[in-house]
């Protein structure tokens, strides 16, 4: 109920100076507690290193097997009797290289014994870098 009928509303005003204040006082306390780097200070003479690419590549044996269980070690006709005769061939075919990368082509259908043959010989010869060469189907990205 409104007993004052002659008396009007005053306006609601909203003082900004406290908050100003207050923003100027939050300011100052981070600016004074911020820690900035401190690398400027420091004189660092950082080390030099200079160092050249590898020259040499590393020597790859491609190793294919077709869906009938014939191997070629690079290019040459290798008949399987067992991972130990096998890694012989590996070794012979990479020429006294300490690590060279073993590059397995397995064709679409030839039996998942015949890779994993492949990979027991080249870790039965000490080979431990061993990749797969696939194709990307046509239209896939």
């Amino acid at each position: 109920m409104n007993f004052r009928r002659g008396e009007g509303r005053e306006d609601v005003e909203l003082n900004l100076i406290p908050l100003i204040d207050v923003l100027l006082v939050i300011l100052i306390f981070l600016m004074v507690t911020t820690t900035y780097a401190k690398y400027s200070e420091l004189q660092i003479n950082l080390p030099e290193a200079s160092g050249a690419a590898p020259t040499d590549k590393p020597i790859i044996l491609n190793v294919a097997v077709d869906s009938a269980g014939h191997y070629v070690v690079n290019n040459k006709p290798i008949s399987f009797t067992d991972a130990t005769v096998f890694s012989g061939a590996l070794q012979q075919a990479a020429g006294g290289a300490k690590d060279p990368v073993v590059n397995i082509s397995a064709d679409a259908g030839a039996t998942h014994q015949s890779v994993v043959n492949i990979m027991e010989a080249a870790r039965l010869a000490g080979f431990s870098h061993i990749t797969f060469t696939t194709e990307a189907r046509p239209g896939s990205k």
